[in-house]
């Protein structure tokens, strides 16, 4: 395993094709986002699979920017993965476990155009702290669908 990934896994109580329609569909993308920079979807795919191509309007601090990204691994409920100009990816693998699914959230920039730039900027470990974010939001999403008194 290379040592230029940073990944968190966390339990979500929701099957695993629900969650990863989630992660298909670019304009949700800003409902889960743990960093704060994901504003809105923009031009692009609205069910993401290989090679779709999507926009995301974006936040770092006070600045706005605009973010295009495709689809560089992809398996139905299992796995998608974009990447943007600078080449290094964002990953979900989801994997079925009784009661829900773990999904797992990698930031892997091993194939990056600039690894050294990413991490003496810091973005390693700050992206660790969003996964962690974006994974609980995740889970509470769905626990917030299962709370009790929702199927009567």
């Amino acid at each position: 395993m290379s040592d230029r990934r940073v990944s968190a896994t966390r339990f979500i109580a929701a099957p695993a094709s629900e969650v990863f329609a989630l992660l298909q569909d670019p304009s949700k993308h800003a409902l889960f986002d743990g960093s704060g920079m994901v504003q809105s979807s923009r031009a692009g795919s609205t069910r993401l699979e290989m090679g779709s191509r999507f926009g995301m309007s974006m936040r770092m601090g006070p600045l706005p920017y605009r973010m295009s990204s495709r689809v560089v691994e992809f398996e139905q409920d299992r796995l998608i993965a974009w990447a943007h100009f600078g080449k290094h990816r964002w990953r979900y693998e989801i994997a079925p476990v009784e009661g829900g699914c773990e999904v797992t959230e990698t930031f892997d920039w091993s194939t990056a155009r600039s690894p050294k730039f990413i991490e003496s900027a810091g973005y390693p470990k700050g992206n660790l702290r969003a996964i962690e974010a974006t994974l609980d939001r995740l889970a509470a999403m769905f626990a917030a669908s299962e709370a009790p008194g929702d199927d009567a």
